[in-house]
């Protein structure tokens, strides 16, 4: 009597299809809830963003780069497709596209009220979700807010059309 000899089964477990399925998982960028209101300038920086993207993807790139840069892309469409330019501000309240100077324990600053995609902190760009530029919509000169956890009030200085 002879025996084949079978190979041992090996459980589903313990294989692998692809070293794909154990990379981390690409996430799509984040879209920020509520309207996409932009200013001009904010709705020429996103459409120069994803036009610079489409010319990148006609170029030969890596696979992973590949993944990345259509991450983008899409991310840069659709901000695209749902940009509204707010209303030009006539500057006698605070509004998106304005910069604003407020006093704050004494110190001026200037803030430019500007679209999510627009909005860097670091140049003094703030997003018009942001608190403190929520706090600041629709004021005039002189007004004063209140923030939580500010050890005052914030007084509008000044008000102006940003360019």
């Amino acid at each position: 009597m002879s025996f084949a000899v079978q190979p041992p089964l090996m459980s589903v477990a313990f294989r692998r299809e692809s070293d794909e399925e154990h990379l981390e998982p690409r996430f799509e960028l984040p879209i920020p809830p509520g309207p996409n209101l932009v200013t001009e300038r904010g709705y020429g920086l996103i459409a120069a963003r994803a036009g610079a993207l489409e010319q990148l993807l006609a170029t030969g790139l890596g696979e992973e780069e590949r993944k990345t840069v259509l991450r983008d892309a899409r991310y840069g469409r659709q901000r695209l497709a749902s940009a509204q330019v707010a209303p030009i501000p006539d500057g006698r309240t605070v509004a998106i596209g304005t910069r604003v100077t407020i006093v704050r324990d004494g110190e001026r600053r200037l803030l430019d009220i500007v679209g999510h995609d627009e909005a860097d902190p670091a140049s003094n760009r703030i997003a018009f979700t942001a608190p403190l530029a929520r706090a600041l919509l629709g004021c005039e000169v002189g007004d004063e807010v209140e923030l939580p956890g500010a050890a005052g009030p914030i007084a509008v200085a000044a008000i102006e059309v940003a360019r």
